[in-house]
């Protein structure tokens, strides 16, 4: 079974290329600057419309 549906893999490449063409933008208004960020953005667009996505990994806090 396939992790991503196809409508993440457009919203994935739509970012990608808009990175690509430097007119993504990201946080407070700055430019996406690497690729990791254009596809955090892409696949963050895709949740937000619904589409097939697996779940953000959560960070595990170690306690001792």
């Amino acid at each position: 079974m396939a992790k991503y549906g196809s409508k993440a893999k457009s919203e994935v490449r739509k970012a990608v290329k808009k990175t690509k063409k430097g007119t993504q933008k990201s946080g407070k208004g700055g430019t996406a600057k690497s690729r990791k960020q254009a596809i955090a953005i892409g696949l963050s667009k895709a949740r937000k419309k619904g589409a097939k996505v697996p779940k953000k990994k959560k960070k595990s806090s170690k306690k001792s």
